[in-house]
C-alpha cells in the first residue's frame, strides 16, 4: 500500500494577535507572495479531499517564521522578525515552527508503519514574475534526482499531467528540488522507498484556479504512485 499526505506550509497570511503590532503598516507585504502562497490552500484542500488524504497546513504568515526553511537559513525569519530579542525568536520557533514540523513528520512516521510507503505532496505557488523575469512554467514538480523512487514518481506524474492539461509542466522549476525546504529535511529522516516528497508549485497567473485542476492532479498522481 501507499499512503498519501498533503501539506501546505505557506497557506496563510494571518498574523497572530501577539505580533500584530510588529506587522502594523505592512499589509501590502502580507498580501504579497512574500506573505503567503496565494491559492495554495484552496488547491491543497481540494487535492487532499479528492485523494482522501490528511492535510496539514500552516496557520500564520511566513513572514513570522518560514515553515519551509531550516533554522539558520537567511529566510527563516523575515526582516520584521529577525531583529526581535533572542527569547522572542525562540518563542516563535517553539510555538509555531516546531509544532507544525513535528505534526507532519509524526503523521508520515505513522503512515509508513501502517502502509509501508508514503508520498508527501507539499503544495506551493509562485509569482509569475520575480525580479523582473517571467517564469516560463505553469506547474513545477520539485524532487531529488538522486532518489530513484522519487525521481520516477515525479517524472511519471509530469508526463501524465502534461498529457491532460494545456499547461507547461516542468521538473525542478522554478526552484531546485534539493534546495533548503521541508521535503529536503524529511529526506534525511526517511529513506527512499519509504518516503517520496514532491513539492508541487503552481503559477499564480492561473488564479483563480480552475476547479478541475485538483481533480486532474489527484487522478494523475494516483496513476503515478
Amino acid at each position: 500500500m501507499v499512503g498519501i499526505i498533503v501539506s501546505c506550509e505557506h497557506a496563510s497570511r494571518r498574523v497572530p494577535a501577539a505580533y500584530r503590532r510588529i506587522f502594523s503598516g505592512h499589509e501590502d507585504l502580507l498580501s504579497s507572495h512574500r506573505g503567503y502562497d496565494a491559492g495554495s490552500l484552496v488547491f491543497a484542500r481540494r487535492l487532499a479531499a479528492i485523494l482522501g488524504a490528511p492535510l496539514i497546513s500552516g496557520q500564520s504568515t511566513r513572514l513570522l517564521v518560514d515553515l519551509n526553511r531550516s533554522i539558520g537559513h537567511p529566510g527563516f525569519f523575515s526582516e520584521l522578525t529577525r531583529t526581535l530579542p533572542p527569547m522572542k525568536g525562540k518563542k516563535i520557533i517553539s510555538r509555531y515552527y516546531y509544532p507544525y514540523r513535528h505534526a507532519v513528520e509524526s503523521a508520515i512516521s505513522k503512515m509508513i508503519r501502517r502502509d509501508g510507503r508514503v508520498v508527501h505532496i507539499s503544495v506551493h505557488s509562485f509569482t509569475p514574475i520575480l525580479n523582473g523575469k517571467s517564469r516560463n512554467a505553469d506547474i513545477g514538480l520539485l524532487y531529488d534526482p538522486k532518489r530513484p523512487g522519487e525521481r520516477g514518481l515525479a517524472r511519471r506524474w509530469k508526463q501524465r499531467l502534461g498529457s491532460q492539461l494545456p499547461l507547461r509542466v516542468r521538473c525542478n522549476y522554478p526552484y531546485r528540488g534539493t534546495a533548503d525546504g521541508f521535503t529536503t529535511y524529511l529526506r534525511t529522516r526517511f529513506r527512499d522507498g519509504l518516503y517520496s516528497g514532491i513539492e508541487i508549485e503552481i503559477n499564480q497567473r492561473l488564479l483563480p484556479l480552475p476547479r478541475d485542476l485538483a481533480a486532474i492532479a489527484a487522478d494523475t498522481l494516483s496513476g503515478s504512485v
